[in-house]
């Protein structure tokens, strides 16, 4: 389990890096927009994204 952990964690780094490479203007005006957010915005935001992911790790993995 820790295996697979890490590499999750390994993928996501390679992700991130990958938008800041190619578009690191886009992921500046990215976050520029996510700074004017409220708090509760971005907890819903975060809320969102992490419910996206686990359904979407559900359906690969059924």
């Amino acid at each position: 389990m820790a295996r697979e952990l890490l590499s999750a964690l390994c993928l996501v780094a390679v992700l991130e890096g990958l938008f800041l490479f190619l578009t690191p203007d886009g992921w500046k005006r990215t976050a520029e927009r996510l700074y004017s957010l409220t708090t509760p915005q971005l907890r819903t935001f975060g809320a969102v994204i992490v419910l996206v992911g686990l359904v979407s790790l559900w359906a690969v993995r059924a």
